[in-house]
């Protein structure tokens, strides 16, 4: 584990744009990475190159447009730098189905950037939820975060890990097993959900806007 993040955060706020940070990862320490549910986040995360950004507004247009930027910024950042970014969103798109319809606007900023097959947006949500499961199925837990998070990618990562762990394609039924041992109990214990707490905080980038 290595210091604090550096973040962006939007717009001006007298609030603890970092606390939402700390949430954040927290949830990657003791979920994402305690759980295994993502082999390839711990390097990353060791070494500092998840850049951490916050939008505090509720307008989806800023959204848009930081998200925009964010593309940008990743696309011309050396990777040893800023391997991958999350943006992190505290305040927009709680629900998830409305989350779930921005993806579309996302992904075609990302095609209209000329940027698919460069990057890639992932995403994570309080209440996501698969299809054909019911809200409290302990197997949604796998894709659930504290706030609604993009997670911006390199294509280049992403096929870099595929050769160390070649068998990427069984994660997706490894972690349905193991949140399906843990239950749900076991997740709420884990205590990765919003929260005021001060975890430590480890060194990456964080940014506030």
């Amino acid at each position: 584990m290595t210091s604090s993040p550096p973040f962006t955060a939007s717009a001006a706020s007298s609030e603890p744009a970092d606390l939402f940070v700390r949430n954040t990862v927290r949830w990657l320490e003791r979920a994402v990475i305690g759980l295994n549910l993502c082999p390839f986040a711990k390097g990353v995360h060791v070494k500092g190159q998840i850049h951490y950004v916050v939008a505090l507004t509720e307008d989806l247009t800023e959204v848009q447009a930081l998200l925009r930027s964010e593309l940008s910024a990743l696309v011309a950042t050396p990777a040893e730098t800023r391997d991958t970014t999350l943006l992190i969103l505290p305040h927009c798109l709680q629900d998830f189905l409305d989350f779930n319809d921005f993806l579309g606007d996302a992904e075609a900023l990302l095609e209209a950037m000329e940027l698919d097959g460069t990057l890639q947006i992932a995403s994570f949500h309080p209440q996501f939820q698969f299809a054909g499961t019911d809200v409290d199925d302990v197997t949604n837990c796998t894709n659930r975060s504290p706030y609604p998070t993009l997670h911006l990618l390199r294509e280049e990562s992403i096929d870099r890990a595929v050769e160390v762990f070649p068998e990427a394609e069984t994660i997706f039924e490894r972690n349905i097993e193991v949140l399906q041992a843990l239950g749900m109990q076991g997740w709420s214990a884990l205590d990765v959900g919003p929260s005021a707490g001060t975890p430590s905080l480890p060194e990456a980038n964080q940014d506030v806007r």
